[in-house]
């Protein structure tokens, strides 16, 4: 069979035999070959394809002493021997696939090769996929020798029906787990076939400037752009891309640190009112909270009372509407004053006790105090575009800035809608990938079941069919939970640390494997994926966007501004020229809640004129009532897929 030249032969011993599996071979000292290379035996009736796992080298000692009697013991001396000594190289490889598949049979003695383009296409079973109009999706090249063979991941396997999911695992500090989901996100937009549907991402940025540049060219190398070309990509920012960011305490500068003027266009708040989280209150609760007293009065409200005319003849007269933070409060204050003071210390109201009436008031009020500029007291919102994703659209969740309470109930609600609407299929795309880095931090292996970990793992065992995709990045898959590792049909691993190498997920792979593990450069990438029947090594280009320490470089964040010029900053990203100080004087006099409800009111119409707009709103009641002075979170639904 033609291809490259003979680099070895496959060589049975009765100490070390040939199996179906797994068999060895000798090659020249200078020869092209190392852990992790494809190669291919060529045989009468039988082609084998395998990649080697391991190597060792021997000469014609029989112990070390002879060593050091030929050197007359001075190491110095060693290399001053008569003759040259016969040294033998031996590799160690592990069966990908033979033609013809069956019957299946032991590795027969044959010439050995490394693989070609073809070689590694059929050996990994990608000419099943990977064709012009195949499923292929590019996730990098494999090289060995002169070789460097495009590899591609299957869509099918990757987004779902037959398997989904990727985990993406490496030590911090070497740009590789982040900077290879972008890069197969970017793959994907490009390479995903239209016939499949559209499909759309959902990135959480938990950490600094790490996700808060997607929109703007990086620099390549040569190197870099030569193995874009390989892959036949075009190297590009994202299009497409809109970030959401809760506001700092004061309600009108964005807790990110995207804030430069030139990045305003695409950049808005993520403010949640009561009915935005009325459903994840769980997500608040920890684990001792929650008893059968505790749960029945958080149900009474959410199905009593929660979006609705309440009414108790013990409360008063006049019925209650609660449609807000403040709305829920009165209504506490109404229970308390009616138990302290027109029941004379009753402890008990509609058969919940008062401790556990003060007990869900307390717990759930953190969220009003700790997450103050995400969530809102007067249920003036501004979300996802719920129902108008765009395809190839990505949406940008900056939570770097929140405490983990606040950060937890975003991840909660976002990927809860997300699994609601792809249920109706009114999304507006099919697909949905999902990035969270840090996984270890929402679906930690120990600990207790929080709401957002069985959340995460009903997300793997059942997203698949919705379309919903988890691309999750950790540092040590060890300390994630088992089940939601283990549903992700593709597994990338990075540079890893050695003691997580030590740990017993690790034990499939050979000890060389390991040690390469553990020593791979920047870009070089291990990956699993259903089609390989063992792990193979590849290398990714950098992707086509400003790393985070790049992007705060070329865009550094804004300070803080005052009161009117944060107000007109925003103003402005909507379309209005308007500045710091005339704003200043039309708003003289004005509350500032009434002015951040009436912004938040002229930005969720989006008028033509926005300074116009929320001058008219301003003349007029918008909207909720007046923020009282401690606010409270949501309920949780009897409805919840996850309780």
């Amino acid at each position: 069979m033609p291809g490259s030249p003979v680099l070895g032969r496959v060589v049975a011993t009765e100490l070390r035999p040939a199996t179906a599996h797994q068999f060895h071979f000798w090659t020249a000292l200078d020869a092209p070959v190392g852990i992790g290379a494809i190669v291919r035996v060529d045989a009468p009736g039988r082609t084998v394809y395998g990649v080697v796992v391991d190597g060792a080298a021997w000469s014609d000692l029989a112990t070390p002493l002879h060593a050091v009697l030929a050197a007359d013991g001075d190491p110095a001396g060693g290399g001053d021997d008569p003759s040259t000594r016969t040294e033998v190289r031996v590799y160690t490889a592990a069966v990908l696939r033979q033609t013809p598949e069956e019957p299946m049979q032991p590795v027969p003695l044959g010439a050995v090769r490394l693989a070609d383009d073809a070689d590694v296409a059929t050996a990994l079973r990608m000419d099943a996929y990977a064709g012009e109009d195949g499923t292929g999706v590019p996730v990098g090249v494999y090289g060995a020798g002169a070789a460097a063979a495009p590899v591609f991941l299957d869509a099918d396997f990757l987004l779902g029906p037959e398997a989904a999911h990727c985990s993406f695992t490496g030590v911090s500090g070497l740009a590789t787990k982040t900077s290879a989901v972008l890069f197969l996100l970017a793959s994907i937009f490009q390479r995903f076939p239209a016939r499949k549907g559209s499909i759309a991402a959902v990135c959480f940025n938990v950490k600094g400037p790490d996700l808060c540049f997607l929109d703007q060219p990086g620099t390549l190398t040569a190197e870099d752009r030569a193995l874009w070309a390989r892959l036949r990509l075009e190297p590009r920012a994202f299009d497409g891309v809109r970030y959401f960011a809760p506001f700092k305490p004061d309600g009108v500068n964005l807790n990110t640190l995207r804030t430069h003027a030139q990045l305003a266009q695409n950049t808005e708040p993520l403010v949640w009112g009561l009915r935005e989280v009325l459903d994840y209150a769980e997500v608040l609760l920890n684990r001792e909270d929650v008893d059968a007293k505790t749960d029945a009065f958080i149900d009474f409200l959410a199905e009593r009372v929660v979006g609705r005319e309440f009414h108790d003849i013990t409360l008063g007269e006049d019925p209650f509407t609660v449609q807000s933070f403040a709305d829920l409060e009165r209504l506490f204050q109404a229970i308390f004053a009616f138990l302290e003071v027109q029941s004379r210390g009753a402890e008990v109201w509609r058969t919940h006790h008062i401790a556990t009436i003060r007990k869900v008031r307390n717990r759930l009020g953190n969220i009003s105090t700790r997450s103050k500029g995400l969530v809102t007291d007067d249920g003036m919102a501004n979300d996802l575009p719920w129902g108008r994703f765009d395809d190839r659209g990505v949406y940008v969740v900056d939570v770097a800035g929140l405490d983990p309470l606040a950060q937890d109930l975003v991840f909660a609600r976002v990927v809860s809608k997300l699994r609601e609407h792809l249920e109706r299929r009114d999304l507006g795309v099919d697909h949905v990938v999902v990035f969270v880095d840090e996984l270890n931090k929402y679906a930690p292996a120990d600990g207790p079941d929080t709401y957002v970990r069985k959340m995460l793992l009903d997300l793997s065992e059942r997203g698949r069919y919705l379309g919903l995709v988890l691309f999750g990045a950790q540092q040590f898959r060890s300390q994630v939970q088992r089940r939601v590792v283990g549903n992700a049909g593709t597994s990338v691993f990075g540079r890893m640390d050695p003691d997580e190498l030590a740990t017993p997920g690790y034990g499939t792979l050979s000890a060389a494997t390991r040690a390469k593990l553990a020593a791979l450069p920047k870009g070089e990438l291990m990956l699993r994926h259903p089609h390989f029947t063992h792990p193979v090594f590849v290398r990714f280009p950098r992707p086509a966007v400003l790393a985070g320490r790049e992007g705060v470089a070329a865009f550094p964040p804004e300070a803080d501004l005052p009161f009117p010029a944060a107000v007109a900053r925003q103003l402005r990203a909507l379309g209005a020229a308007v500045t710091a100080d005339r704003l200043a004087a039309l708003l003289e006099g004005r509350r500032e809640d009434d002015v951040r409800r009436a912004l938040a009111a002229t930005r969720r119409a989006r008028p033509d004129d926005p300074l116009a707009f929320l001058l008219a709103a301003l003349g007029r009641r918008v909207g909720g009532e007046a923020p009282v002075r401690r606010g409270v979170p949501p309920v949780r639904s009897s409805r919840d897929p996850y309780g």
